[in-house]
């Protein structure tokens, strides 16, 4: 299915397990493609859970439709598709940015919100620095295109011992990296540098809307004291620190993510 929302945006997703299970929505980050959450869809699918996994505007099967993206439109993308599905309330899990685009979804759409699962992403908001440099490098992936800087952060986006030891991992975030519209990266980039505070967010969360913070153990976007910080936010947050992964644990690192997942999950 590929629903056509009021902006001209289509929502490419796949959709796995029984209509009838609990939904769980996973967001990619950047640069990637729904691809990135095969393990965590095959697992939760395997226990039961109906899994989206959405392409985010401008990345995979999903065009880019303009020159910049805010995270409010991806939030308000991924909250049209849950209702053309009829699906009331899901899970709402999401890596880096993908993490920031589920905070904004609880911001906006809060009753679309069963349960918050946060890896490897921060709720602060872009400094003017930090915003400077999204503007640049989206400029830079319009120049040169994806390659240049897939091979620059393949040793941040995984751990660099991860780079050489799973290579098959590596390749394979390699390749979503390369693939991408460098059109939808950059509008993506320019919306990212203008990002609010979620902390507020958070910080308001109820009980009845559980949290689960993932980060791996050597994260160098996001270390484990941003991850710690993210979790004081909510009291009734659950933290999980990934061994031997760096900012995909997902994908470095699978079966245990799966692990912290289904346990977390099983406990709704």
């Amino acid at each position: 299915m590929n629903p056509l929302f009021g902006n001209g945006a289509k929502c490419v997703f796949d959709d796995f397990g029984p209509a009838a299970g609990e939904p769980v929505i996973l967001i990619h980050g950047h640069p990637f493609n729904r691809s990135m959450w095969a393990p965590q869809a095959a697992a939760l699918a395997a226990a039961g859970f109906r899994v989206i996994v959405p392409d985010l505007r401008g990345y995979g099967d999903n065009p880019a439709t303009e020159e910049k993206t805010p995270l409010a439109s991806f939030a308000d993308d991924l909250a049209g598709l849950l209702r053309d599905l009829d699906i009331e309330q899901a899970v709402v899990g999401g890596v880096s940015m993908g993490g920031q685009i589920a905070m904004e979804l609880r911001l906006r759409h809060p009753g679309l919100v069963r349960a918050l699962v946060l890896s490897d992403t921060s709720p602060v908001p872009e400094t003017a620095e930090g915003a400077e440099f999204r503007r640049e490098t989206a400029e830079r992936l319009l120049a040169e295109g994806m390659g240049p800087y897939a091979e620059e952060v393949i040793d941040k986006m995984l751990a660099p011992y991860n780079v050489t030891g799973q290579p098959e991992a590596a390749a394979r975030v390699s390749a979503m990296m390369r693939a991408t519209d460098p059109l939808g990266a950059a509008a993506a980039l320019r919306g990212r540098a203008e990002r609010p505070d979620y902390r507020p967010v958070l910080a308001a969360l109820p009980e009845e809307v559980p949290c689960l913070v993932l980060v791996g153990a050597d994260d160098v976007y996001t270390p484990v004291a941003e991850a710690e910080a993210l979790c004081a936010l909510v009291p009734h947050a659950r933290l999980r620190v990934i061994e031997r992964a760096g900012h995909l644990p997902g994908v470095e690192r699978p079966q245990e993510f799966n692990r912290a997942l289904l346990e977390f999950l099983g406990d709704l």
